[in-house]
């Protein structure tokens, strides 16, 4: 399995991330041929739960007894590939082996996370280029945009 890098320095445990982190921009680029992905990825997922009988019995905080409760959980990040269906079918084919998988930015609330991976996708001109990317935040998409070969 290929861990994440930062900065040449391989992440593999979720303390390693900078205080307050919620999230993190990427980029899984195949070795094979260079076409890369931009994402993101949060730390932490908040699952909604029915709260069970004797969580409802104890109840003793005024107003009216809630039905459910939220959970934080760490996310799959550590072995999350990307949401991308022709990434995953590269990986799947050529194995995950001949992927790097890199951090580009770290974010602190998921407005950073969103406005970063828009940030790095036009940066690195995902639309432009032969990258997995085939859309910049569902409205911009590769057919849309006239693709000049001198840029």
């Amino acid at each position: 399995m290929s861990n994440w890098l930062y900065e040449g320095k391989e992440i593999v445990t979720i303390s390693e991330f900078p205080e307050g982190c919620v999230g993190f921009v990427y980029m899984i680029t195949n070795t094979t041929n260079g076409k890369f992905y931009i994402g993101k990825k949060t730390l932490h997922n908040t699952l909604t739960k029915k709260l069970t009988k004797k969580e409802t019995e104890s109840w003793d905080k005024p107003g009216r007894i809630p039905k459910k409760k939220k959970e934080k959980k760490e996310s799959n990040w550590i072995d999350y590939n990307g949401s991308n269906k022709a990434l995953q079918e590269d990986i799947k084919l050529l194995g995950i082996q001949h992927f790097h998988r890199e951090i580009l930015e770290f974010c602190f609330n998921k407005k950073q996370c969103t406005y970063y991976e828009e940030q790095w996708q036009h940066k690195l001109r995902v639309l432009h280029v032969d990258s997995y990317n085939d859309t910049i935040a569902g409205r911009y998409y590769r057919r849309d945009v006239k693709v000049d070969p001198e840029l």
